[in-house]
């Protein structure tokens, strides 16, 4: 594993806050460590066409593109979603553009759930969770619990975090540094622009 990849999914807890910009196109957000140090950032590339269109069709049948940087501004791992209508399925590649990881959205009322599979399609893990109250449970292909994404700061960062969306991923420590875990960090983007930014 390349060694800024390495350093960034070291962590164990990612709080991520959007950044805010008036008449916005395309999200981005800012990530920090337990700290509160600012460890990287994740913005969106949207093409012309699409901003234009978005003006005009609601953004959750767009597909998008959403780049996991490091401090220096250096891709570390691209989560892509290409068009859909109800259900997602989203790439995460590394940053050589290859297959680590994706997720496949289940269709289910007010339970969203999402598969994480491996690049040959065995499970990773699935999460599952309350979109009205935003939490959500991952767990492993074994059934064990191994992260969870939510809303509730229970203090943390409170000063450091002052923008509308923000979550804090929480991943166990056994989990290993592989692409795993870079899937587990990288499913909270996703389920934040499945579920929030296409309104």
């Amino acid at each position: 594993m390349d060694t800024n990849v390495q350093e960034f999914f070291n962590h164990d807890d990612y709080f991520i806050d959007e950044k805010v910009a008036f008449l916005k196109f395309t999200n981005a957000y800012k990530v920090y460590d337990s700290s509160g140090e600012l460890i990287g950032a994740i913005k969106e590339t949207m093409p012309a066409f699409l901003k234009v269109l978005s003006l005009f069709i609601n953004r959750s049948f767009f597909p998008f593109r959403l780049d996991i940087l490091d401090g220096e501004e250096k891709v570390l791992t691209t989560i892509k979603r290409g068009w859909t209508l109800l259900i997602s399925k989203i790439a995460i590649l590394d940053s050589q553009g290859s297959l680590i990881a994706q997720i496949k959205q289940q269709f289910k009322m007010f339970k969203p759930t999402f598969n994480i599979l491996d690049p040959a399609g065995a499970p990773i893990g699935i999460i599952t969770g309350d979109w009205k109250a935003w939490n959500f449970t991952i767990t492993g292909s074994d059934g064990n619990q191994i992260g969870t994404i939510t809303k509730k700061w229970n203090g943390i960062l409170k000063e450091a975090l002052t923008s509308a969306d923000k979550y804090i991923v929480s991943i166990n420590p056994a989990v290993e540094e592989d692409a795993k875990k870079i899937a587990i960090v990288a499913t909270a983007i996703t389920i934040d622009m499945v579920l929030h930014e296409s309104r």
